[in-house]
């Protein structure tokens, strides 16, 4: 984030009209600040190189390079800020894409005002932007093609690794699609606290992401 604490955002869309509203919308709310536009998937890669942005709303639909290999090279950077997924069309191809690409959240362009200022700042304080209703497809598609049944056993088995009480509550609510602040708020700790919970039981698990966690969690019933 810069120094006065705002998020700074990159707006990456082919028309020009659509920036401009999610422009309008992003810097009326109080600490979003919109550092730059880019037009299609290059100009965002270059965009995202030269400004650091804390979050980069994508669309997918581009001419040229498009948002989904826009997002793999963005995010294959250390230094890489969150991409937000925003587009036109939900389809299962592109969120599992997206997904697969590094992007921290998918979003739908029809979706309100406070839902994209609510995707930016969850994606900037280091939170997947997951649903319940596209978490479950998550599931389903990851249990799908292990081979599992997409199923979740009706009472939970042993956790496989060595969770801690606090960090298999922390597990549950991560499956239950709950944001850091929202985790914080229900086990009455705080946010730098959960972050540490978070850290651990990814590392425990051996999971590369937030999604990753999600998936385990479902798969051994912890939900």
């Amino acid at each position: 984030m810069s120094g006065d604490g705002a998020v700074r955002v990159l707006l990456v869309d082919d028309h020009a009209v659509m920036r401009a509203g999610f422009r309008m919308i992003l810097e009326a709310a109080p600490g979003i600040e919109v550092v730059g536009e880019a037009g299609d998937g290059r100009e965002a890669v270059a965009a995202a190189a030269a400004l650091r942005p804390d979050v980069i709303c994508m669309d997918v639909q581009m001419p040229g390079m498009d948002g989904i290999e826009a997002t793999r090279l963005i995010t294959a950077e250390d230094a890489a800020g969150a991409v937000v997924i925003v587009t036109t069309f939900d389809r299962d191809d592109y969120l599992f894409r997206a997904l697969e690409a590094g992007a921290s959240g998918f979003l739908l362009k029809n979706a309100g005002p406070e839902e994209l200022v609510t995707a930016v700042r969850v994606a900037a304080a280091g939170d997947a932007l997951l649903a319940p209703a596209v978490t479950k497809r998550v599931i389903e598609r990851f249990a799908a093609d292990a081979g599992a049944p997409a199923s979740i056993p009706p009472h939970p088995p042993t956790l496989a690794v060595d969770l801690t009480e606090r960090e298999g509550e922390v597990l549950r609510l991560l499956a239950d699609a709950r944001s850091n602040a929202e985790i914080a708020a229900q086990l009455f700790i705080g946010e730098a606290t959960v972050k540490t919970h978070v850290s651990n039981v990814l590392q425990k698990l051996g999971a590369r992401d937030r999604v990753a966690a999600v998936v385990y969690a479902h798969r051994h019933g912890l939900t």
